[in-house]
């Protein structure tokens, strides 16, 4: 998975110097009133994703196989709900295509593993999905864009019962409800 999405980082980095006639300009009122140092830039922390206005990312994107917009899952450890750096760009990515198109809207599913109580896992999947929309929202995508909603352990990937069914199941979601 890791290589996949470094591999489309560079092939997207690729494509957007070699295709790119215009230069990037910024938006009105310039960086400094950005908090989160990307947004408003016109690239990402890693310079692959636009800000603003152009991202390079069709709606047609969310369903191109090569495209990180078709990754919508990120994976948290036991008991963990912050964002890893392994699924950083994939968020960027979201961030930048839900910044350029307002009409979008996605609903964040947050997941766990069957251990814990009923009411623990609930709780932990509403911090996982409230950790990724506040990084979405960090990067620039709005807050009226983005719903949260916490399955727990009611909606598992997979359904053995050992470590590599559980990391399965330690996940967001993002789904797309409007385009």
């Amino acid at each position: 998975m890791k290589k996949f999405l470094y591999v489309c980082v560079i092939a997207l980095t690729a494509v957007a110097v070699t295709g790119c006639g215009k230069k990037a300009t910024t938006r009105a009122g310039g960086d400094a009133a950005s908090t989160s140092g990307t947004a408003g830039t016109g690239t990402g922390a890693d310079g692959a994703y636009g800000a603003g206005s152009g991202t390079g990312f069709a709606a047609g994107s969310l369903d191109d196989p090569s495209s990180p917009l078709s990754q919508r899952k990120i994976y948290f450890g036991l008991d963990r709900y912050d964002v890893t750096d392994e699924y950083r760009s994939l968020v960027e990515a979201h961030a930048g295509y839900l910044r350029s198109s307002p009409s979008a809207a996605v609903t964040l599913e947050g997941h766990t593993d069957e251990r814990g109580s009923r009411e623990y896992n609930i709780a932990l999947g509403e911090r996982r999905s409230n950790a990724v929309r506040d990084l979405l929202v960090a990067l620039g995508a709005s807050a009226s864009q983005i719903t949260t909603v916490s399955y727990g352990e009611e909606k598992p990937a997979s359904d053995c019962h050992d470590e590599s069914c559980w990391s399965q199941n330690r996940r967001v979601e993002i789904v797309y409800t409007a385009r």
